[in-house]
Order: structure tokens, then sequence, then C-alpha cells
């Protein structure tokens, strides 16, 4: 038990690591900063705050251009504009930013001058949502931790995008126009410190292949995946969060392994095709089964069984380790069975 809580205090802050070490970073080097060379003059479409000389307000302001951004800034927020290209004069003397916000504009991919964004030597935070891209952008630069691109028209991944983002934590491309085709097995190559992966509401109908090994969340909900490969898990053995919810999954689709998974803490497969209920770890806490065809729950088939583990593992010590299992919009009549309690001891809520 004590391990268990451990490992899942351990997977958050890890997931949370790349933002506060990077806020961390951005502090460290605001305090240390020498503004006496720098320039502080303000673009008349924007707001300086004097209290906040490092910022940039560039919002709401129907701007069709991006301004020319001062060297001293480190944070760009331009959101909520006309804007439509992202040349690379704008930026020439901006060698300092972290952060650009540049979400619901109408750039396009033809908008961007190659360059304008990978000369940007210290940027961490590229926000690109809600605008008119068709293909993630290229190319980028290697200092990059998160990039975000939800709500756009992407349906494509040029061959060595991701090829130089050994630094990026956390891609979120969902809510895009993403099919099979558009990932080659080295797709994902170069993203060795990958965690989280956001690809929900696309228009997948297969798992996407070789994902980075450090992979901790994966979000594909709402596409139309109809199967999980056998020994998919294996390239990505930290995963913890996996959410599968709203697509075509069946029995006949599930790994023989099922999620019998050890790292995996949290599944979602609401809103399936299951008549049966899977094969899960004796780790898993939280397991979202609702809306599918189950029509009973045969304990002896799911109960974990104990496995060899190391002398410093405790899973078996308190029995399996679930503890929230959602099996409402089933076929499944109550009573709940008495031994479903007796496996998972730690049950503390069960919705049916």
């Amino acid at each position: 038990m004590a391990a268990t809580i451990f490992f899942l205090v351990w997977v958050l802050f890890i997931t949370h690591s790349a933002w506060t070490q990077s806020v961390r970073q951005l502090y460290d080097g605001y305090e240390t900063e020498d503004w006496s060379s720098h320039d502080f003059s303000c673009p008349r479409e924007c707001f300086c705050p004097p209290s906040f000389p490092t910022a940039l307000y560039c919002e709401n302001r129907g701007l069709k251009e991006i301004p020319v951004i001062p060297s001293r800034i480190w944070y760009l927020y331009l959101e909520n504009n006309l804007i439509e290209t992202i040349p690379e004069k704008p930026f020439v003397n901006a060698t300092q930013l972290r952060w650009i916000n540049l979400n619901k504009n109408k750039i396009t991919n033809y908008g961007i001058e190659k360059g304008a964004l990978s000369q940007l030597k210290k940027l961490l935070f590229l926000f690109l949502e809600d605008n008119e891209l068709e293909e993630v952008p290229s190319p980028l630069p290697r200092s990059l931790e998160q990039l975000q691109l939800a709500r756009n028209k992407v349906s494509r991944i040029p061959q060595g995008t991701f090829s130089n983002l050994e630094n990026l934590t956390l891609l979120d491309l969902q809510h895009n126009k993403l099919l099979d085709s558009a990932f080659q097995r080295d797709t994902f190559k170069g993203l060795k410190n990958l965690m989280q992966l956001n690809m929900a509401k696309n228009a997948l109908r297969s798992m996407p292949p070789r994902l980075p090994a450090n992979t901790m969340q994966l979000f594909l909900d709402n596409n139309s995946i109809e199967g999980i490969p056998e020994n998919y898990f294996n390239v990505i053995p930290k995963v913890a969060f996996l959410r599968l919810n709203h697509n075509k999954i069946s029995d006949t689709g599930l790994p023989s392994r099922g999620f019998d998974v050890s790292s995996i803490l949290d599944l979602q497969l609401s809103h399936n095709r299951l008549t049966k209920f899977p094969r899960i770890s004796a780790r898993l806490q939280h397991l979202h089964l609702d809306h599918n065809k189950i029509q009973s729950v045969n304990v002896s088939r799911i109960c974990p069984t104990p496995i060899t583990l190391r002398a410093d593992q405790d899973v078996f010590i308190h029995g399996p380790q679930l503890s929230y299992l959602r099996l409402d919009g089933n076929e499944i009549k109550p009573p709940i069975p008495m031994d479903l309690m007796t496996c998972f001891k730690l049950l503390q809520a069960v919705i049916i």
C-alpha cells in the first residue's frame, strides 16, 4: 500500500515537474537579470506593466500583425487577435522569449516564416491553439518543453518534425484531423522526455505507433479506435494514466493480457463496446467501464492474481489496489457480487 501511494505521488510529481521547473527557472533568471542594458520601449499596440517588465500584453486588440518585440520580453501574450502570419523580423531582438501565447488567431502553416520560431533559442512554452494550422509547424526550437496545438486542422506531421525536440514534455494535438496515415514508425523519434501526449478528438482508428518510452499520460478519447495491438504497452512501460473513452474498442480488440500492466494507475474505457470485464493489474486504482455492453461481473476472472514481486513491493499486503470502479450504463443488474469486495478490499466507490 505504502509503495503504491509513493508511486502515485511520484508520477504526479514527475508529470508536473516540467511546469514547476520551467517556472522556477524563469523566475530565477528574472531575479538575476541585468536590466540596465535592455530597451524599455513598449509597442503602442500593447501594454507593458511597469511591475512586470518582462511581459508584453497584446491580446484582444484586433491585431493583424505581430509588433516588434523588445529584447527584454520573456512572456508574450498575443491571443485572440486576427494574426495570420509569424514572420521572422518581429522576433529578431527577442532572444529572451520563454513563453508565447498565439491562441485564437488565424495563423496558417504558409504564414509561418521558416526560422521565425526556431531562432528563439530559449523558448519553453508555445501556444497555438484555435488557429488554422494543417500540419505541426517545423522547425521549432530545441529548447521547447510544451507545444499546444489543440483545435486546429492538423492532419499531417512532416517527417523529422520532432527529431530535435528532446526537451519536449507535453504535446497537445487534441481536436484536430489526424488519421492513422499521419503517423510513421519514427514520427515521435526524438521526443526522449515526452510525458504527456493528448490526441483526443481526432479520427484515429488504431493506436499511434512507437510512442516515446517515457510517456506517462496518454489521452486518446473520442476517436474511432477499434483495438490495441499485442504487446503495445511494452514500448511505454511508464504509462500511468490511459484514457480511451468514446472509442470502438471491443473484447476481440484487446491484447491477450488486457490491461495487466503494472504501471497503469488510472484506466478509462467508458463508452466503448466491451461485453466483458477486461483483465487488469493489481496496481490499478481507478477504472472507468461505464456505458459499455458488460452483462455480468465474473470476479474469479477479473481478480488479479499474485505475481512475483521484489521484497520492497507490497502490492499484495492489502491485495489489489482498486479503489474506484464505475460500471453504470452497462447491462449489469444489481446486487454487486460480494466476492467483488472480497477481492478488491480497498474499493471506496462502486457506481453501477
